[in-house]
């Protein structure tokens, strides 16, 4: 099938790559629909225009010229896939490649120019994942093989610890232990984040600094939502700032409002002031543990629940033992967190 001139024009006017030719003076004699949708211009607006100014700059339009009249890239007169950056309407900067000719009248002499350009962001951003993707892998291999390390050695060293120390108590440094554990969780999730991020090109960026922003690699929560939580005002209480980050981040996930303290004491100052509906408190704290906290909160507030969680399936001071006998409840154990049960005992709580 042969093209009409007439089928000829109208494709090319239609055609989503921009399409432009010039005057030998450097002005916009021609554009089609795509150029006008791509830098944002009416029709009257960009014909009569001076070529150059569809360029970030001066030297940007030079260079293109000058790799149009040379032999370098195509051949005299000609430049194909020839990378340059176009300037919008309203100034975004749009990476293009050009594919264009000088036009000659039959002496030989240039009488203008027309060109094809195609946007080439959709192209350069799969480039980017694509090397993203490498880094990714890179990256998972070199950090998950030390990781694999220094779990090894935190489980002798927790073997070491619990030979030496005999029947003296270890909880505290056992605490310690799993804190690292689940600090090498949160990396080893970190990394699987960014390698899902790459194969399904799905990642959403967060405030960084000022107008920077960088990507959210946090593992993703996906609500109970129960009802009985939004709005539910709640104390978390923990020396170990992983376990009260997350935990902060699951329970304002629900619509709960969540206050945090690193220790019993500091705990204790916000309920005197605080109203609060609940208490999740850890058991083994410097300054003032969960049995302690738990007493005082008693005293000051017999109706406010209190919740215990500890990293240990034993008690080996009777912490919570203690406590139950004077009234606590609910116990959630944290190793690793149940994000579901632990919403499921404060619904309960503030219910009952």
């Amino acid at each position: 099938m042969v093209l009409s001139r007439e089928r000829l024009e109208q494709l090319i006017a239609r055609s989503t790559d921009v399409v432009v030719a010039t005057s030998q003076k450097g002005r916009v004699t021609y554009t089609n629909e795509g150029a006008m949708h791509l830098l944002g211009y009416e029709p009257d607006e960009m014909l009569g225009m001076f070529a150059g100014d569809l360029y970030p700059s001066v030297d940007e339009a030079r260079r293109v010229k000058a790799a149009m009249a040379g032999p370098g890239h195509g051949g005299p007169d000609i430049v194909e896939t020839f990378q340059t950056t176009f300037r919008s309407k309203r100034g975004d900067e749009i990476p293009v490649a050009i594919s264009g000719t000088l036009l000659r009248d039959d002496k030989g002499v240039q009488d203008g120019t027309i060109g094809f350009a195609k946007d080439l962001r959709e192209i350069l951003h799969k480039d980017q994942l694509a090397t993203l993707g490498e880094v990714a892998m890179g990256i998972s291999h070199e950090i998950n093989n030390p990781l694999g390390v220094v779990l090894n050695q935190v489980e002798l060293l927790e073997r070491d610890v619990l030979r030496l120390a005999g029947e003296a108590d270890t909880s505290v440094e056992s605490e310690r232990i799993d804190a690292i554990r689940r600090e090498i969780g949160r990396i080893s999730e970190i990394v699987e984040r960014l390698s899902q991020m790459v194969r399904h090109d799905d990642y959403s960026t967060v405030e960084y600094v000022g107008p920077a922003r960088m990507i959210d690699l946090r593992k993703r929560w996906t609500p109970v939502g129960d009802p009985r939580l939004r709005g539910c005002r709640v104390l978390v209480v923990d020396d170990d700032l992983g376990i009260l980050r997350t935990l902060k981040e699951i329970l304002e996930a629900e619509g709960c409002s969540v206050e945090t303290a690193s220790d019993g004491e500091a705990a204790l100052r916000r309920v005197e002031v605080g109203d609060f509906d609940v208490v999740l408190t850890d058991v083994v704290m410097p300054k003032m543990d969960g049995y302690e906290l738990f007493q005082a909160i008693h005293a000051l507030n017999p109706k406010l629940p209190v919740l215990m969680m500890t990293a240990f399936h034993y008690d080996r001071d009777h912490v919570i033992k203690r406590s139950r006998i004077e009234g606590l409840e609910g116990v959630v154990f944290k190793k690793p967190v149940d994000a579901t049960r632990l919403c499921q005992v404060i619904a309960q709580s503030v219910e009952g």
